[in-house]
């Protein structure tokens, strides 16, 4: 009967031995999923914070441009209101 005892208990520890092993591969995989994820995410926000620059810049260039035409404007005189028709 020890014997039959020992060889069932053996085969539980097998089995849970197997499972512990299935879940260490999940979590493995899952690990690398989540760095990859990671990665994906810091290309995102380096991504937003390029283009939040590059809207920057147009702003600064757009505000130049104004400044520029409004000084234009005051010098040929064409900042007064044309009278409607």
């Amino acid at each position: 009967m020890t014997h039959n005892t020992e060889n069932l208990v053996l085969e539980h520890l097998k089995h849970f031995q197997a499972g512990q092993r299935r879940i260490e591969y999940k979590l493995d995989e899952h690990t690398q999923r989540l760095g990859r994820i990671e990665i994906a995410l810091a290309g995102l926000r380096r991504d937003m914070a390029h283009d939040e620059q590059s809207w920057a810049e147009q702003s600064v260039r757009i505000d130049n441009l104004t400044k520029r035409l409004e000084r234009m404007e005051r010098r040929l005189n064409l900042n007064e209101t044309a009278p409607e028709a």
